[in-house]
Parts: structure tokens; C-alpha cells; sequence
């Protein structure tokens, strides 16, 4: 999926910035990374608030296998298909991603306090 593209589907939610990562792409929105894309499809970031939506909506969270052969699964979900020609759905599931994105933020002490160092 190309940039213009995902900006398409979360243009409801302001400007967003794209950054390449991981072979895939972060979308971030006020320094807050949301979701993913990942070989043609977006992730939504979910918590346990947020998680019961997506379940109900019958998705499943992005994983990927290590090189020793573990699987590690995210806590990006997948947006349903649905969602990306709906405005209204795209923008609420973006909305929930963010939300979840910026508590998942607030939790996390800052790497500077985390190496003993004062902000």
C-alpha cells in the first residue's frame, strides 16, 4: 500500500507522517505510531480496551516469525477490509488505534528515566 493511499483512508484523522520500518511502514500521528502496514495491509494498534473491537470484528493481530523460529505476535490488529472504503469506520478505528497508541505511550517510562538519567 502506498503512502497516499494509507493518508487516503486516515485523512479524517489530520495529517499523518509515514515512515519506513521493518519492511514495512509506521503511520504516525502526532509523534504517536498507530499502525502498520505490512505487505499491502494495516494494523491497528489495540490494548485491552480496544481489543474487544477487534475481536468482535473478527480480526487478528499482525505476527511474524524470528529467525529462530518463534513467533512473536503484536499488538497491532488488522483493519478489516470494510474499513478501508468506509470513512466513518475508518476513522473510528483509527481514532481507537491512536487512543490506544497514546495510553500505550503515557505507560512507558521515557528512556531517559529508564537509564537513570533525569528529563
Amino acid at each position: 500500500m502506498d503512502p497516499e493511499a494509507i493518508r487516503d483512508v486516515f485523512q479524517a484523522l489530520g495529517p499523518i507522517r509515514i515512515r519506513r520500518m521493518f519492511g514495512g511502514q509506521g503511520i504516525y500521528r502526532d509523534e504517536v505510531m498507530f499502525a502498520l502496514e505490512v505487505r499491502g495491509e494495516l494494523y491497528l494498534k489495540a490494548d485491552a480496551e480496544t481489543l474487544p473491537v477487534f475481536e468482535e470484528l473478527s480480526s487478528r493481530p499482525f505476527s511474524y516469525q524470528t529467525r529462530n523460529g518463534r513467533t512473536t505476535v503484536m499488538s497491532y490488529w488488522l483493519m478489516p477490509e470494510g474499513a478501508l472504503e468506509d470513512e466513518a469506520e475508518a476513522r473510528r478505528l483509527g481514532i481507537l488505534a491512536l487512543d490506544a497508541a497514546r495510553r500505550a505511550r503515557t505507560a512507558k517510562p521515557s528512556r531517559r528515566r529508564a537509564k537513570g538519567r533525569v528529563a
